[in-house]
């Protein structure tokens, strides 16, 4: 018997608490980052890190839209980095497909809460987010690429 009251689980595959599209889009920024002297089309990208092509399209577009991508078309074009990893931040990553985290969103539904009108879930949320956004604002792609690096044959990242 299911209980009356029971929450969606999240997916197997997906690390909560980030949404498929911000995930996607760190996936795709991380494997330019990794890759950084070619341009690679949409659909290899797709391939490599294993995203629907439809779907990874509209997150590249946003990332092209926030400066963080650049797009060149044509033979020999592709999706490269717009800056160098140092100056890109998760908080860039995740800002530019809407998924920053917000101490505005309620987790409880009310719309809002605060501190001095808090949601029986603000104080554990609020400690979440806190955590989330610091995550987010100092970790970097080359953070990702020295570590991966330093793991990692080059050759498994291609």
């Amino acid at each position: 018997m299911r209980p009356k009251h029971s929450l969606p689980l999240p997916a197997a595959d997906r690390v909560a608490p980030l949404s498929q599209t911000a995930e996607y889009a760190l996936r795709a920024m991380v494997y330019l980052a990794l890759n950084p002297n070619e341009g690679v089309r949409s659909s290899d990208l797709a391939s490599a890190i294993n995203v629907p092509s439809h779907y990874l399209s509209k997150v590249l577009r946003k990332l092209v839209e926030a400066g963080l991508l650049a797009s060149q078309k044509g033979h020999g074009g592709g999706f490269t980095l717009a800056r160098d990893p140092d100056g890109i931040p998760f908080s860039d990553i995740l800002a530019a497909v809407g998924e920053e985290p917000s101490g505005e969103r309620c987790a409880f539904g009310w719309g809002r809460c605060d501190a001095r009108n808090p949601c029986p879930l603000h104080p554990a949320w609020s400690k979440l987010n806190a955590a989330m956004l610091a995550w987010a604002q100092s970790t970097t792609l080359a953070d990702v690429v020295m570590t991966a690096a330093s793991q990692r044959p080059a050759s498994a990242f291609k």
